[in-house]
């Protein structure tokens, strides 16, 4: 096997500059497979369940659930990084010998374990013989599913693994380092990106919430319906953390009497650190109709961030931290890009599954997008409706990150298994021809339009 090609940016394959139009390549480009791991808490320690080899089950999950031989896989996408920085590596930690002894090993003892390196991957993937080009992303699975669909639009290659994995060791997330002082030094205490920030990891959105709630005159307790709603639908993803591991509905009460971690933010309203890894098959569309899945046709995407040159970042804040009306004007900017690229219109959508990683971020991307006519302002109202499955408008069908664990990936997984058709218990009562998914924030994301028909409505 020759060595692929090793791209470390993806910066030029996303779509976020106003004007770019109808996506060149609308319809022409399908998910077909999906693969996920189990979903754990935490990683036990175990071989068989350290992130590299739930990687590598899903890879190979999705490469089967498509039915293609895995030597003609000729594309990975990939993040490298598998936390979000809550859950690093314990500082002199030895790896268990039974893990280092598992997999082919790179010269970083870590790979496979609190990080993922293409090299590594591949070595311990020996079946997937025809990658040529490998891309690395940043982030979520929301940036490696539209690298590689932008990678297959303009042929670098012919079949796309997009994978992310999230790894989760014991301890209390978020508090490791310097988080665990009883004091915030430096520039963290003043909330600048990148250093952290003096408080909960929803400080900087609750407060968000905290002026929504004033700006529109809503209450907290009018979110309870979209988060029991959010538990109910993830109870039927089977792949999700509380569907696997304490399958109990949620009740208005229990929203409501849950802790405050962020005033208005509470533990449901936070999602949940697991251990869990996924992966999408991409493809052309001629090849995808040959292919043991119905296709998920793309008939575009586009996103927010900037990307210059090598580097895609997030869109910088006008302050130390992230308002409420950037947030609303970033993600209004990133619908009409999307629409736009897509050539639909909201009214088009049969269903939506939107970021949720904090439940209140929902809201703004539902009122950007304009799902079912909601207006900024609205989304709470909204969700006093019927917003289940089998209504007229459902409302993240996936359940979310609120209703599965901290992946960002049960939206995409909920979307093409929609528009498949094979979302047993979580299909939608109306007909699925044409879905949305993505995240994750307004300053940084990216979103997929779905469809059932190459051509679109």
């Amino acid at each position: 096997m020759t060595a692929p090609q090793v791209r470390e940016s993806a910066a030029g394959l996303f779509r976020v500059d106003d004007g770019l139009g109808v996506w060149p390549h609308r319809g022409r480009v399908a998910a077909v497979g999906i693969g996920h791991s189990p979903t754990a808490r935490r990683w036990d320690g175990a071989a068989e369940t350290s992130i590299g080899a739930w990687t590598i089950l899903a890879v190979r999950r999705a490469v089967a659930d498509a039915g293609v031989d895995p030597a003609a896989v000729d594309v990975l996408v990939l993040d490298r990084h598998t936390t979000g920085g809550g859950s690093p590596w314990p500082e002199g930690a030895e790896i268990p010998r039974e893990v280092a002894e598992r997999f082919r090993p790179t010269d970083d003892p870590l790979d496979g374990v609190a990080r993922l390196s293409p090299q590594w991957l591949l070595a311990n993937l020996p079946e997937l013989s025809g990658v040529k080009l490998v891309v690395v992303t940043t982030m979520c699975m929301s940036m490696a599913l539209t690298a590689a669909i932008e990678t297959v639009g303009r042929g670098h290659g012919t079949t796309a693994i997009a994978v992310k994995a999230w790894h989760n060791f014991p301890g209390r997330y978020g508090v490791r380092g310097a988080n665990a002082d009883p004091t915030v030094s430096g520039p963290a205490k003043h909330g600048v990106r990148g250093a952290g920030i003096a408080g909960a990891n929803s400080f900087m959105n609750a407060m968000e919430f905290r002026r929504y709630l004033f700006k529109y005159g809503k209450s907290r307790e009018m979110m309870a319906p979209f988060v029991v709603n959010s538990r109910a639908n993830g109870l039927l993803m089977p792949e999700g953390y509380w569907a696997q591991h304490d399958p109990r509905p949620l009740t208005a009460a229990d929203y409501l009497g849950s802790r405050m971690i962020a005033d208005p933010s509470s533990l449901l309203d936070n999602d949940l650190p697991v251990h869990a890894a996924a992966a999408y098959l991409v493809t052309t569309a001629e090849r995808a109709v040959d292919l043991r899945q119905p296709p998920a046709y793309v008939l575009g995407h586009a996103g927010s961030g900037v990307a210059r040159g090598d580097r895609y970042d997030g869109l910088p804040y006008r302050s130390v931290v992230e308002t409420l009306e950037e947030s609303e004007a970033w993600a209004a900017a990133t619908a009409r890009r999307v629409y736009e690229s897509a050539a639909v219109r909201a009214d088009d959508l049969a269903f939506e599954n939107c970021y949720d990683g904090f439940s209140f971020l929902h809201p703004f991307w539902l009122e950007a997008f304009g799902y079912a006519g909601v207006r900024h302002g609205e989304a709470l109202d909204f969700y006093q409706g019927d917003i289940g499955l089998k209504g007229p408008h459902p409302v993240s069908p996936s359940g979310g990150n609120i209703g599965g664990g901290r992946t960002r990936f049960w939206g995409h997984t909920d979307s093409i298994q929609q528009i498949q058709q094979r979302a047993g218990a979580r299909q939608i009562g109306r007909p699925a021809t044409i879905g949305l998914s993505g995240g994750f924030m307004p300053y940084w994301s990216n979103f997929v339009i779905w469809s059932r028909d190459p051509d679109g409505p």
